[in-house]
């Protein structure tokens, strides 16, 4: 509880600074990063001396035949930003420490492969930097996170210079933690889990790569010289989610702005979005994953940075997520016999959260079952759902209990598998086995699994919105993909049409896929990544110098 109370007091001083006595508590900021930098210096010579051990037991097993290298990409190149800053060290001479603050890094979703995959392009362009990752996942020592990065992602990472410190507030970010005022709290949570992070060890560059951009705006009143950057998955709050609460919305709060107490809700959700600007504007270096991020981040945090003199030439970039394409290439066949091992199997790849809308599919695969459809193509294959996603939680885990409900209740229950926690090789299994793959969120930030289906060569059938419709399921050489959809029917209609399709047409549209999959391939995210990181870079060294 005092930790709390003094976190709370931390808090209030936070927001003051954004409106009253700026520099007063500017300084105030500088007083109490000066303090933690003070109290975690013995924490930081024990992770250096730790990581310079590693690397020497990591260097002998090797010589010994005990390890291989099954990675063997060469070194990534990155943009020219100068060889040095004032006479210090070059960019890939770098030899810092980077705080990547990513509170459920063993989740296993596509936030968590942008957090290895850029943990990876790290690595490889500076050897010497260390990673330090600041998660709360405490059942998971270093070895488990590492081998499941490997086993889910295909990910391989240089174990000696990746290190894991374990926070202990991580259920004030927790939604159920604050059942009103949500938005606020989690917002709120986070510079809890922030402080806790920072009592821990204050990194030389702080990255965020869950959208807790409050974390960001503290360190950067801690800690004015280490640079920061977010790279931005899904937008706390947007315009379209303002929109969504009229009638006729769409999303989780569809409606929930009407009458008095939708009213004061209206009001609270624009206040916060002025804040969240005002937060975002903090930020030295930002990264969102889609155009349709990308557009609602300037739109919201634009016109504060400009205030504050953060926008440049890089301000803002679009780093598409690093998606297993090649991989998926090498594993997944296109060929006319290819098409022999695939069968009406509809693939659905994502988490289990409330906004991937399963619901929405089992219904739409219902009214689509209960039509009898028949297909050229599988003339004597049962149509089948397969819903694959990572279990975080209990939340999670009840939520895969209720759909089991819901597809027992619509009677497809024997034509739908659920496969919880899948690894790679089993989501490989099924990509080659289906025709079609599924998205169903609204205004999905991006799509990896979206990706993923393209990569594989499935038709994708895609909520008509967000990074699925802008960047992903687009056409090629001016024919389509795939198809959008939003209510049920339009899905069982989109699945119609592609399980519908003659069996040599099919192949031309898988075809078509998997060359627009081309575009966000792991190593193009590496490129940009890495650009990106020599302007945090650069920063730190100029910085150090004042």
């Amino acid at each position: 509880m005092g930790a709390f109370v003094v976190c709370l007091s931390l808090i209030v001083a936070f927001f003051l600074s954004f409106f009253f006595l700026p520099t007063a508590l500017r300084y105030a900021g500088e007083i109490l990063g000066y303090s933690l930098r003070r109290s975690c210096r013995t924490r930081r010579e024990l992770l250096l001396a730790r990581v310079a051990t590693e690397q020497k037991s990591y260097e002998a097993q090797r010589e010994k035949g005990k390890l291989g290298d099954s990675d063997d990409w060469e070194d990534i190149e990155g943009s020219t930003v100068g060889s040095s800053v004032n006479g210090g060290k070059a960019p890939k001479e770098w030899d810092g420490i980077v705080g990547f603050f990513h509170p459920f890094c063993n989740a296993g979703g596509g936030g968590e492969r942008v957090l290895w995959a850029a943990i990876r392009a790290t690595q490889r362009r500076w050897p010497e930097a260390v990673c330090v990752v600041y998660t709360g996942d405490h059942d998971a020592d270093k070895a488990q996170i590492l081998k499941r990065v490997k086993e889910r992602f295909n990910i391989h990472l240089h174990p000696p210079t990746v290190h894991f410190l374990y926070l202990t507030t991580r259920h004030y970010v927790l939604s159920s933690t604050w059942p009103r005022f949500t938005l606020l709290g989690q917002s709120l949570g986070s510079l809890i889990l922030a402080y806790d992070a920072f009592s821990l060890l204050v990194p030389d560059i702080f990255i965020d790569t869950m959208g807790y951009a409050f974390a960001l705006a503290l360190s950067s009143w801690f800690f004015p010289r280490v640079p920061t950057a977010a790279y931005v998955h899904y937008p706390t709050i947007s315009t379209d989610m303002l929109e969504s609460l009229n009638t006729g919305g769409q999303g989780i709060n569809a409606g929930t702005g009407e009458g008095a107490r939708g009213a004061l809700k209206k009001k609270y959700w624009h206040l916060f979005a002025r804040l969240y600007s005002a937060v975002g504007s903090t930020i030295d270096v930002v990264m969102t994953n889609s155009s349709w991020t990308q557009a609602h981040i300037k739109s919201l945090w634009g016109p504060y940075r400009n205030r504050r003199n953060k926008t440049t030439t890089h301000d803002i970039d679009v780093v598409f997520p690093p998606v297993a394409v090649e991989d998926v290439t090498k594993a997944v066949l296109l060929s006319p016999a290819s098409e022999k091992d695939r069968g009406p199997y509809l693939l659905y790849i994502a988490q289990f959260r409330p906004e991937k809308n399963h619901q929405l599919i089992l219904e739409a695969f219902a009214s689509f079952l209960h039509s009898h459809p028949t297909f050229p193509a599988y003339p004597s294959q049962p149509p089948k759902l397969v819903l694959i996603g990572s279990v975080r939680d209990s939340d999670d885990a009840t939520r895969v209990y209720n759909l089991r409900l819901l597809a027992h209740e619509l009677k497809i229950k024997d034509s739908v598998d659920f496969v919880c926690d899948a690894s790679w090789p089993q989501m490989l299994s099924w990509m080659r086995r289906a025709s079609v793959g599924v998205n169903g969120m609204w205004n999905e930030h991006f799509g990896i699994g979206v990706v993923e289906y393209q990569a594989a060569g499935l038709i994708s059938v895609v909520n008509d919105s967000g990074g699925p419709k802008l960047d992903i399921v687009t056409e090629v050489d001016g024919k389509p993909t795939g198809f959008h959809a939003s209510t049920a029917q339009e899905y069982a209609e989109g699945f119609r049409k592609a399980l519908g399709l003659k069996s040599d047409e099919m192949l031309k549209w898988r075809q078509r896929a998997r060359r627009s999959a081309d575009r966000f391939t792991e190593r193009g995210f590496a490129g940009r990544w890495v650009r990106n990181m020599e302007i945090l870079i650069e920063l730190q060294i100029a910085r150090a110098k004042k």
